[in-house]
């Protein structure tokens, strides 16, 4: 049974409540519903698909605009796989994962959703175009999408916890397993790494060159708990809510119990792996105390610009030279060494994971488009896609790779910032059509919808 952390306030039960609908709470913050309901659970948060934007639902217990006329048998149809009382529910809540939730927790969930109210509808509905707004639809995918009951048998009682943890209630595959035709999960390459909007989520299997495999249990729990690993990783997006939702308030043993489970699920390798960091080409902080100063840092970054523009043809910094636009766009934050300022909660990118990539396409997607951590306490990364052009952000990527990353090279064109902005930024076209023909092509389906 989970305990709840006592250093730990969760919203929505007070004293009055019952012990249930407490235990419920927990079982909330492990599912993270927060990340796509918001806080007080009314729902019209925007989730991005390939499909178009599809909006969640108010899950208060008003009778109006929520889940207020929901028995507990409604509740557990909507988490399992089965259509709610009113119509079918869209993947976009992950209720392939959520089918292996225990009746035991349904129950918990369920009583803590019967206490707070929010008698008012989401901001905005979801309205996809057709056919994808036949929710019926919904039946024939999910029979070809049909999730899978895990054989735990060969796991220990930890991990046993660690993979209903992993694949039914923090429902990782949703965003770090691949899709197919369908967008369904492609269970032969499970949390592998995937694409997710402007993010891509990494891969979280045990192989050592391209996931997580030199990561020990415990650099998984320190990174579920705090959304930061050593300067060796950073959570950003979509990784960034759930450890700010969800994982950073699990307790000590549910966290442990995920790590034993990720270190023992099958390792897959990818073509994106890591490239050793070459601690040689590292650079040195300027000066001992210039990381913790941030007037020695303003000073030192004013120098560094004036002998530049000294020394410059045009008597000023050049547009597109690498270093002069880091100096002039990333340095007042990540320092002019990379260092950044611990004390301010900037970022270190020395030898950071995600700039030693083969494909450069997640550090692109972040100078692009930007990022924000965990915590609020962290300044977001703003994105630079209207200041600056695709060559500028592709220098910019060579040089923080180069100098920072200890890369011997590297060799981001303006084509590839390009093309990372198009895959992030436009709609897939052709998939709804694609989604629609393969439902309806599919001999057992058609049984199904006739």
């Amino acid at each position: 049974m989970e305990t709840l952390p006592s250093r730990i306030s969760l919203p929505n039960v007070s004293p009055a409540n019952s012990a249930l609908a407490n235990r419920g709470a927990y079982v909330a913050r492990s599912a993270d519903c927060m990340a796509c309901h918001r806080a007080d659970y009314s729902g019209g948060v925007p989730i991005e698909t390939p499909i178009g934007n599809i909006y969640s639902t108010n899950i208060t217990p008003s009778t109006r605009y929520g889940i207020g006329n929901y028995t507990e048998a409604d509740f557990k149809k909507s988490l399992t796989q089965r259509p709610r009382p009113n119509h079918q529910i869209y993947p976009a809540m992950p209720y392939p994962s959520y089918h292996g939730m225990t009746d035991e927790n349904i129950s918990a969930l369920f009583a803590y959703f019967t206490v707070p109210i929010v008698d008012k509808p989401p901001e905005k509905t979801t309205h996809l175009p057709f056919p994808l707004n036949i929710r019926s639809l919904m039946l024939a995918w999910n029979v070809i999408n049909a999730p899978s009951t895990e054989n735990r048998s060969g796991l220990t009682q930890t991990q046993q916890r660690g993979e209903y943890l992993v694949n039914n209630l923090e429902h990782c595959g949703t965003c770090h397993t691949p899709r197919n035709l369908t967008q369904g999960l492609d269970k032969d390459r499970y949390l592998s790494g995937a694409p997710l909007g402007k993010w891509f989520a990494p891969n979280i299997t045990p192989d050592n060159d391209t996931g997580i495999g030199r990561w020990s249990e415990m650099d998984i729990v320190t990174y579920l708990r705090t959304g930061t690993l050593d300067k060796r990783a950073y959570a950003g997006g979509p990784m960034a809510e759930a450890v700010a939702h969800s994982t950073r308030y699990l307790t000590d043993e549910d966290l442990i119990a995920m790590a034993d489970y990720l270190k023992v699920v099958p390792a897959i390798k990818t073509d994106d792996y890591l490239i050793p960091v070459n601690v040689s080409r590292l650079p040195q902080p300027v000066s001992n105390s210039i990381i913790y100063d941030l007037l020695e840092q303003k000073d030192y970054l004013a120098h560094a610009k004036t002998n530049i523009a000294n020394s410059s043809n045009n008597s000023g910094l050049n547009s597109n030279s690498p270093k002069d636009l880091y100096l002039i766009h990333c340095a007042s934050c990540h320092g002019v060494d990379g260092y950044a300022q611990p004390d301010a909660r900037y970022a270190s990118i020395v030898g950071l994971s995600s700039i030693r990539r083969v494909k450069p396409d997640a550090l692109i997607g972040v100078i692009t488009f930007g990022a924000k951590g965990a915590f609020n306490t962290a300044p977001k990364m703003p994105g630079f896609s209207e200041d600056l052009s695709p060559i500028q952000i592709a220098n910019i990527t060579n040089y923080v790779r180069v100098k920072f990353g200890g890369l011997p090279s590297s060799d981001v064109s303006a084509a590839d910032v390009t093309r990372v902005i198009k895959e992030k930024k436009l709609a897939i076209k052709n998939k709804p059509k694609l989604v629609f023909s393969i439902i309806t092509q599919r001999p057992s389906t058609i049984r199904i919808l006739t």
